[in-house]
């Protein structure tokens, strides 16, 4: 980001992440494919803006992701395992190449933007967050209202975790409380509630309290949806 990239992505977040092995773990069996390919798409995503210090090479690298990934809907995929589990798992379960293309566009703003406004940064969690919570209920064979605010705030909460810079990533860290408290305002539908475990996690990492009453209220999320 034209001399500050080392303020996103400090870290690569995994697909085998606490809360990326809980949601795992919720889900039921033939879920666990698709839904693992699907973070580990997000966690390679991560991978090249973290590695970014140029951004056009950042653009091109993402660029080359976007078209594979849309080919995926017409072609067979290339030597790449990545794109082999994609079109092996999620695409069968209903999730096309495409939309799956379309969470790039969110990376590519942290690449593009500088600095990170707030504009910026509802972009990034509507492509990145409200993408993947949307392909993931496809899978999970479910839908709700709630899905796209959870599915930003855990963006938001999620990029707020790996940022350097103090400002954005409080401003991401308040955005995602907002899309958070939005997407808690009504129980959740059972089939959707492994994935709205992650949006939870980040809502309550963000909140006092200690670690036994949190882990109480996880529980009891996938118990009632509340």
């Amino acid at each position: 980001m034209r001399g500050q990239r080392s303020r996103v992505m400090t870290d690569t977040p995994s697909p085998l992440a606490p809360d990326r092995a809980l949601l795992l773990a919720a889900l039921p069996s033939p879920a666990r494919p698709p839904i693992g390919a699907l973070f580990a798409l997000d966690s390679r995503l991560a991978g090249i803006v973290r590695a970014t210090r140029e951004p056009m090479v950042g653009q091109m690298r993402l660029t080359w992701w976007h078209e594979a990934l849309t080919k995926l809907d017409r072609e067979p995929a290339p030597a790449e395992p990545l794109l082999r589990d994609v079109q092996r798992h999620l695409l069968p379960a209903g999730v096309s190449g495409t939309r799956l293309a379309g969470m790039i566009d969110g990376w590519e703003e942290l690449i593009v933007s500088d600095p990170l406004a707030a504009e910026t940064l509802d972009r990034h969690a509507e492509a990145r967050g409200g993408g993947l919570f949307a392909a993931a209920a496809v899978v999970l064979g479910g839908d709700s209202p709630l899905l796209a605010p959870a599915g930003r705030g855990w963006a938001l909460a999620d990029l707020a975790g790996h940022l350097s810079a103090p400002a954005a990533a409080g401003l991401a860290a308040d955005a995602a409380q907002r899309e958070l408290s939005q997407a808690f305002s009504a129980p959740w539908p059972a089939k959707l509630r492994p994935i709205g475990v992650l949006s939870l996690i980040a809502r309550l990492d963000a909140a006092p309290g200690s670690a036994l009453a949190k882990a109480l209220k996880v529980g009891r999320f996938r118990i009632t949806g509340r």
